[in-house]
């Protein structure tokens, strides 16, 4: 940090140095929000998939092969009742097979080859012990629709009914279901044991 203000500070002499019509002194200004309550996330499996071993000969060679998916119980508990929802972030971000909407990456193989990708849902959501609607948004919460995909750098949340929006919760507990798919292996290097290495980052999020 002191690096990065110190190159900051030396620019701005610089600029100032240079430019006939800057001003003499510039505003700082500092934004942020202090919340009232904070809220945890918890996965009743630790936020740990197993897809186990998957023989090669299993796979199919020229399209892409669905496997079994993957479901676990998230919650999110939060202090007091909180307008919050949960920020994704692929940590394999540009492996996806299919780089569209809703998928993650499952890693690459010789740094190259995109090993599958996966679509990740929350369902099934109860907030505050009431059946829910899953939701998610594509531009930061400005706008929000029904179903409740992830991907990368989007939101979800969850509302009761009426207005398509977050509504306030204590505990929200919902199924997130994982849809793991591997490239067609014609394309892949499989000579050796390969990892799948999927990643997402879920970060709470006070709106």
């Amino acid at each position: 940090m002191q690096k990065s203000l110190s190159c900051l500070i030396g620019t701005l002499i610089m600029a100032g140095t240079t430019t006939a019509h800057a001003a003499s002194s510039v505003d700082l200004n500092v934004r942020g929000l202090i919340t009232p309550s904070a809220c945890e996330l918890n996965f009743a499996n630790g936020g740990e998939f197993d897809l186990g071993k998957i023989a090669v000969k299993d796979l199919q060679a020229d399209s892409p092969t669905d496997l079994v998916e993957q479901n676990a119980q998230l919650t999110v508990t939060c202090e007091g009742s909180t307008l919050v929802a949960i920020e994704s972030k692929d940590n394999r971000a540009g492996s996806a097979y299919w780089d569209g909407a809703n998928t993650f990456g499952l890693g690459l193989i010789n740094g190259t080859e995109k090993l599958g990708n996966m679509w990740v849902q929350l369902r099934s959501a109860v907030a505050d012990g009431a059946a829910a609607y899953a939701i998610h948004s594509m531009d930061g919460g400005l706008t929000w629709a029904t179903a409740g995909y992830m991907r990368d750098g989007n939101l979800v949340s969850a509302y009761t009914g009426g207005t398509v929006a977050p509504i306030p919760v204590q505990v929200l507990v919902a199924q997130m279901r994982l849809s793991p798919v591997i490239a067609p292996a014609s394309g892949l290097t499989l000579t050796s044991e390969v990892p799948i290495d999927g990643s997402i980052t879920l970060t709470a999020k006070y709106l």
